[in-house]
């Protein structure tokens, strides 16, 4: 069965359908750079940062002296990392040279 998120709708649906056509970090950082703030970016990306660090195993408080995230932050990410709807898994062990692959996957 397919995987549908609770958040699901046209316009996200077709934000991630205008994410998949990108090609290359340059597009991506066009891309992001007129989509979000460099806030929003930076926080995406300490969110991944973290999720990976507890993937790898570190505690929290290794993840905090790394990035400063707050325990209540990093206990969310953890919390998602582990019980949520598996993208940062799927993602993480992509980036890790795993497959990660859903069968829906090419």
């Amino acid at each position: 069965m397919a995987y549908r998120s609770r958040f699901a709708n046209e316009a996200i649906d077709r934000l991630f359908a205008a994410i998949l056509l990108l090609r290359s970090p340059e597009e991506c950082y066009r891309f992001f750079e007129d989509l979000c703030t460099v806030g929003e970016l930076r926080a995406l990306a300490q969110r991944l940062e973290v999720a990976d660090l507890l993937y790898q195993g570190h505690t929290y408080e290794e993840v905090h002296a790394r990035t400063g995230m707050s325990s209540a932050t990093i206990s969310r990410i953890n919390r998602f990392l582990q019980n949520g709807a598996d993208g940062y898994r799927l993602i993480l062990e992509r980036l890790h040279g795993g497959e990660g692959r859903t069968e829906a996957d090419p």
